[in-house]
């Protein structure tokens, strides 16, 4: 016979056990003794086990009654921790903001400027995800998210409203001791002829480097992926291929690799805060809107 118990049940329990009494469990429940006597009995035979032991005094918990007592205990937490959370959204005291980024934002520019303004706005969420820019336009202008970070690619969304927030350059890594640890410049065409260290396959930034590869008719020889800019600086360390990855990133590996600015145009990305219109955004996703405007004019 499949379990079943509601609510009602695990909280009737979870009386009895405290008062080691059905009477006394079940007037804390609000119910009839006959009501609560039946339906422990009913979720006895539903597991097909005693929960308790009856006695002239009261009762005991069997091992199974114990058991369920402490899972019992953390469903009923867990629905009160949802009821209180979800008041707190009913009640406006609590909000989520839906960003949605490319690969540099969520590398180099969103993580230090959230962690501040989450420390004096705890009450609000935010749900980061990541995609290409052109994508965050459409999601956006679609009102399927409420704030984009982009590169490139609005010239097709003239409806969104834009901020400038900061820029940064793709530089390319190497070892120190590495043959093009001297070069003051180097031009993407020539670094394809490395291999390289990348991002998954699936990232934005991946897959924008594999389109300026395949714009200068070669293709990127990557060696290893990974999930972040830091282990691909950590790779390369090790002497296994060269990568490209923002400047900022890079300044934190300047002990340990060698720096070169790639000779492209594409290289300096322009970072661009889009929403469809600010007025109509919530008060949450404004006040956030407002802070990364504002910060993006301090170092990150």
């Amino acid at each position: 016979m499949a379990e079943r118990f509601d609510l009602t049940d695990l909280r009737l329990f979870l009386h009895v056990a405290e008062a080691s009494n059905i009477t006394r469990g079940a007037v804390r429940t609000n119910m009839t003794l006959a009501s609560a006597s039946e339906r422990i009995r009913d979720m006895e035979m539903n597991l097909g086990t005693p929960l308790l032991i009856r006695k002239r005094r009261g009762v005991e918990l069997t091992p199974a009654g114990t058991a369920l007592v402490h899972h019992a205990r953390l469903v009923t937490q867990q629905l009160e921790h949802m009821r209180g959370e979800l008041n707190d959204y009913a009640k406006g005291l609590r909000a989520q903001v839906h960003i949605r980024s490319n690969t540099m934002g969520i590398a180099a520019f969103l993580p230090a400027r959230l962690a501040r303004f989450f420390l004096t706005h705890p009450n609000i969420d935010v749900d980061l995800e990541e995609g290409t820019s052109r994508d965050i336009v459409r999601a956006v202008a679609a009102g399927k998210v409420e704030i984009g970070i982009v590169a490139e690619g609005l010239e097709a969304a003239g409806e969104l409203e834009t901020m400038p927030i900061g820029e940064y350059r793709f530089v390319l890594v190497v070892p120190l001791k590495h043959e093009l640890a001297r070069r003051r410049k180097i031009p993407f065409r020539e670094v394809l002829d490395y291999e390289l260290v990348g991002l998954r396959a699936e990232t934005a930034w991946q897959t924008f480097l594999n389109e300026q590869a395949t714009r200068s008719g070669k293709r990127l020889r990557l060696r290893v992926r990974l999930d972040g800019f830091d282990s691909i600086c950590r790779v390369v360390e090790n002497g296994i291929g060269l990568a490209i990855v923002p400047g900022p990133i890079a300044q934190r590996w300047t002990r340990k690799l060698r720096i070169i600015p790639l000779d492209e145009v594409w290289s300096l990305r322009h970072l661009t805060l889009c929403v469809r219109e600010f007025a109509s955004l919530s008060p949450h996703a404004q006040k956030l809107v407002k802070y990364l405007v504002a910060s993006a004019k301090k170092r990150p």
